[in-house]
């Protein structure tokens, strides 16, 4: 766990809470939930991790897509864990008929509600006497209405972008059946929800700007996501750090057919489990890049420390970008298209580290003479404009106190 120092004060000493999330791991969310946990712990509290999975679980902890999720967040940082998500039992009900059968038309908002719905509480829930409840994502909201068992608990939620937007993102990847799914009804079920949260908490200036319009009548803050600090960059490798998503996938694959041919030899190593996304969705753009990619590392930070410059082709995504705060962090110099800064109130043409691309040629352009640095043994300094933007607004001491103060409001 990372310890925070900082913070003002521990205002929530003697008190629970309990950070409900999806039961995911190796990718932006994850470290958000790691960085939630570690603020309210460094603000007083004894802290319950609740995983839910998002899909029909089946066997025990030590199974199957749980055993593949405890292994990998060990480093999660609360003082106790909880795991829960819809049996398969829950297919002899009505699950095929309330969830399945629009999942196939592309519903996925409503999927993912009906299975929080059938998710029990997890044995020895019980004997916890919850304070706060700060749940991620509106479609764990059902689950967290089983959890307060009728109790007046405050229930903070965290949005981590319009869910709408990144459905029907991931549904043009997919294969459903007509009538498909439209963005207004996934949009109208997740703002359904929202309205049932005491505070909703967006993490970049689009998000929080959107959901003030589309649901005025609540209560709104934006909230920074606190990004676990990366190592200094000090090496000479250029680096993209990328989880596979189909957003990612796209600006990959943007990256590998528009980029590359014009880099005239410039090297990256690309890490991440990214390289099993576009070999899934595009074998012979995999094959003919594979090597460059260096798949899914146990210790990313190495990577980062070993950084002489980190690249950040985006092209597609909704959201701020967790990828795009940890190379911030690291201090490295940045070659980046504008959409890597959305969501952040930031002019990134300030940052003098930064080379902001407006196309691919630019692109190659800036990234052929960060090689040109890495061949003549150039690293990065150890202090640089993007590392103090991470520092003021993302880092975990920030986001603490933000927080605390958003919680100094919240009715009891």
């Amino acid at each position: 766990m990372q310890e925070i120092s900082g913070a003002s004060g521990q205002p929530l000493s003697g008190k629970t809470v309990a950070v409900v999330h999806a039961a995911w791991h190796s990718c932006g969310s994850y470290q958000v939930n790691v960085s939630q946990i570690a603020a309210y712990r460094a603000l007083g509290a004894r802290v319950l991790s609740i995983a839910m999975m998002d899909d029909i679980v089946g066997g025990p902890i030590n199974a199957g897509r749980w055993e593949a999720y405890v292994a990998a967040t060990g480093g999660i940082g609360a003082d106790r864990r909880f795991y829960s998500g819809a049996p398969l039992s829950a297919l002899a009900g009505r699950l095929l008929v309330d969830g399945w059968w629009r999942l196939i038309h592309g519903d996925q908002a409503s999927w993912l509600i009906e299975l929080a719905r059938r998710a029990p509480l997890p044995d020895g829930i019980e004997s916890e006497a919850i304070d706060l409840i700060h749940t991620n994502h509106y479609f764990t909201l059902p689950f967290v209405e089983t959890l307060k068992r009728g109790r007046r608990i405050p229930v903070l939620l965290e949005t981590q972008d319009i869910q709408a937007r990144q459905y029907v993102l991931r549904n043009k990847g997919g294969f459903f059946i007509p009538p498909y799914a439209t963005y207004d009804d996934m949009l109208a079920i997740e703002l359904d929800w929202m309205r049932r949260a005491d505070i909703n908490v967006h993490l970049n200036e689009e998000e929080h700007r959107d959901f003030q319009q589309l649901l005025p009548e609540a209560r709104h803050d934006l909230i920074y996501p606190a990004v676990p600090e990366t190592p200094r960059a000090g090496g000479r490798e250029i680096i993209i750090v990328a989880s596979d998503n189909y957003a990612n996938y796209l600006s990959l694959r943007w990256f590998l057919t528009e980029v590359v041919p014009l880099a005239a030899g410039a090297r990256v190593g690309i890490y991440g489990n990214i390289d099993s996304g576009v070999k899934n969705r595009d074998p012979e753009l995999y094959e003919a890049h594979r090597a460059l990619f260096r798949g899914r590392v146990e210790d990313i930070g190495a990577v980062y420390a070993n950084a002489g410059c980190v690249l950040l082709p985006t092209v597609e995504g909704h959201g701020l970008s967790i990828k795009a705060v940890e190379a911030l962090s690291c201090g490295a110099p940045l070659v980046a298209t504008p959409l890597a800064f959305r969501g952040m109130r930031v002019d990134p043409t300030a940052l003098d580290n930064l080379a902001l691309a407006q196309d691919a040629a630019q692109f190659a352009a800036f990234w052929r003479a960060a090689q040109d640095r890495a061949d003549r043994g150039e690293t990065p300094p150890a202090e640089s404009a993007t590392r103090r933007l991470y520092e003021e607004a993302f880092s975990p001491q920030a986001y603490a106190r933000t927080l605390a103060r958003a919680l100094e409001t919240l009715p009891a």
